[in-house]
């Protein structure tokens, strides 16, 4: 297996004699030198105000601006640049379509279906419009892995089903939804399809072209870019039947002392000045991944994955939640340790520079589901390898003789 981490400095620091087993790439990613330099060089060479003026660097930053955005359109496959907007994040992208689409589409007794797995993110929102229009919220199951089945698919998708918002990858147990069957199923009855691709879109192949969604919603900084930095995708339709989220500078055509016409798709929600620097940061990361190859990507991530279950599973004190069938799951594992509460597992861990996170993982609705309070996650990326499972599982082996329950 190939060692990337000689493009990530920060992995390859030591501390206190260490260097980071780094495994909470569910929660962000590191970035690699030619992310950084990128953003470097934007900064010596080219900052400046996209759309906003005629001199050299407002055209450049023009320039790399909307050359990102082209590129985001190639990388998931959607056929038209205008179809991609900028956002701060998957969780604003994903709060633009429930106020902006949502709470105009939506009268008392339609249905907004929701999967029990969803990140807050993908919730929160989808209530509060709730409230507003008189929507009901209706959740898929899932099974004992956390997976959601075709069954309970058939049942709660019907005729007052306006809109389905899920996980493509559930960012607790890492199960792979799916996503096709929903979507072809939400069309029978005219849904409209939302998917938080957070957790997928940097791990594995996503091709609008084969999906078909009518919204997708990812974040920079859990591939290798800037933090604050998001993308929405929409169908050009849907984008252009729904009111601006924000308003001010650069979204408007004209302006009046009562009156206001927008600018076109995609510009009329990208209010304010945008965060360049992270586009630049998610241009160079889309090159650093393609670089690699997505499938060279899953290949190495199913690899580490396999082998950390092999090795947990000679741990009897270790349970590990999801199911083990690798093809319907990617990246992240949650275990707990029998006894231990994970964040008294994180912190030990921590003691030996190995990085998971312990919490409910802003997924209360499933852990109560599950019946769970909390888990540890560990979750990979590329650049991990062998010997940060080893130092993983060695650490957890140490875990309840500190705490004093003995081996």
């Amino acid at each position: 297996m190939k060692d990337y981490k000689a493009d990530f400095k920060i992995l390859k620091q030591k501390i206190n004699g260490s260097t980071i087993a780094y495994l909470d790439n569910g929660a962000t990613t590191q970035k690699p030198l030619q992310v950084i330099e990128a953003i470097e060089e934007y900064n010596k060479l080219y900052n400046g105000s996209p759309h906003r003026g005629a001199h050299y660097l407002s055209i450049n930053a023009t320039k790399l601006y909307e050359n990102t955005r082209k590129k985001v359109a190639k990388f998931i496959g959607a056929k038209n640049p205008r179809e991609i907007v900028f956002t701060k994040n998957a969780t604003e992208a994903l709060n633009l379509i429930a106020y902006s689409y949502g709470v105009n589409n939506l009268d008392a007794g339609d249905e907004i279906l929701l999967a029990i797995t969803n990140h807050h993110s993908n919730i929160v929102p989808w209530q509060i419009v709730a409230k507003k229009t008189g929507a009901k919220i209706v959740y898929l199951d899932c099974d004992k892995n956390g997976q959601i089945y075709k069954e309970d698919i058939d049942k709660k998708i019907n005729k007052n089903t306006k809109i389905i918002s899920l996980s493509h990858l559930t960012n607790v147990f890492g199960m792979v939804h799916p996503i096709e069957y929903i979507i072809e199923k939400g069309k029978e009855y005219s849904a409209t399809t939302i998917i938080d691709g957070a957790q997928s879109v940097p791990h594995m192949k996503v091709d609008i072209g084969n999906l078909k969604p009518d919204f997708l919603v990812f974040s920079g900084h859990k591939m290798l870019a800037s933090m604050g930095i998001g993308v929405l995708y929409g169908k050009l339709e849907k984008l252009e039947e729904m009111e601006p989220f924000l308003s001010g500078g650069d979204m408007i055509e004209y302006v009046d002392l009562y009156e206001t016409s927008f600018d076109e798709v995609p510009y009329k929600f990208e209010a304010g000045t945008q965060n360049v620097e992270g586009v630049v940061s998610l241009s160079a990361a889309i090159d650093y991944i393609e670089n690699i190859g997505i499938e060279n990507i899953e290949a190495i991530e199913e690899e580490l994955l396999k082998y950390t279950l092999e090795r947990l599973k000679r741990n009897k004190y270790v349970k590990v939640y999801g199911g083990e069938d690798l093809r319907n799951r990617k990246s992240i594992l949650s275990f707990n340790i029998k006894d231990v509460h994970p964040h008294d597992v994180a912190t030990i861990l921590d003691n030996n520079n190995v990085a998971i996170r312990a919490g409910h993982h802003c997924a209360q609705p499933f852990m109560k589901y599950m019946g769970l309070n909390s888990t540890c996650r560990a979750s990979f990326y590329f650049y991990n390898t062998f010997e940060d499972i080893d130092r993983l599982v060695d650490s957890l082996g140490e875990v309840r003789g500190v705490l004093g329950y003995g081996s």
